[in-house]
């Protein structure tokens, strides 16, 4: 028997090895694996976005102003050409912010339910499971992804020219989130993250 081999009794040699076995023939996925990633990065976002949600929500006024100026341009360099586009209207703008609120919202929670999967796939090693736990991250960090992509990056950025603005300029941190959304998607569907080995393939 090698040193990293298993025992009689199934249990690994070595602490980096997967444990496999017990009553019902199901494997516990390692520390290190990639589910074990997925599924931390996974509760992250998931806390984050929940948390940047409810500071909307308890701190309204904050972010309302900011919408308010994006949407009114009126930080911006004021170009003849774009101001056009500007939306004054602090009812439409409210409404736009409470939809960014309730999107947030559900973006979390679909996340924050992404992550019983992940445990009971983690948990059982279970295929089923950690199939799951990865459709439903993905919708999760779409949501994120459309959020700050597409409505701070493209909308905001582009079309109301945040990016002109030093007071009301929001494009690094939706970038931070995008990045991160981005990465976790990614890292998520890697053939590994799906509870195969770590060279993609069933054990």
């Amino acid at each position: 028997m090698t040193k990293d081999s298993k025992d009689t009794n199934g249990i690994p040699g070595g602490a980096a090895a997967e444990v496999r076995g017990g009553t019902g023939g199901q494997r516990v996925l390692r520390f290190g694996s990639l589910p074990v990633a997925g599924a931390v990065l996974t509760g992250i976002v998931a806390v984050y976005t929940a948390l940047v949600a409810f500071g909307n929500i308890t701190d309204f006024g904050t972010n309302r102003e900011f919408v308010r100026h994006v949407l009114a341009m009126d930080t911006t360099f004021r170009d003849e050409d774009v101001m056009w586009r500007a939306i004054e209207s602090r009812a439409v703008a409210d409404a736009a912010y409470v939809a960014i609120i309730a999107w947030e919202t559900l973006a979390a929670a679909v996340l924050l339910g992404a992550l019983w999967p992940w445990v009971r796939g983690l948990r059982s090693g279970s295929r089923g499971d950690l199939d799951r736990a990865r459709r439903t991250t993905t919708l999760g960090l779409i949501m994120v992804l459309l959020l700050f992509g597409f409505g701070f990056i493209v909308i905001g950025g582009e079309w109301f020219q945040m990016w002109q603005s030093s007071d009301w300029n929001g494009l690094e941190p939706a970038g931070r989130n995008v990045m991160l959304a981005a990465f976790v998607l990614v890292l998520i569907h890697l053939p590994g993250a799906r509870g195969d080995g770590e060279d993609g393939r069933t054990s």
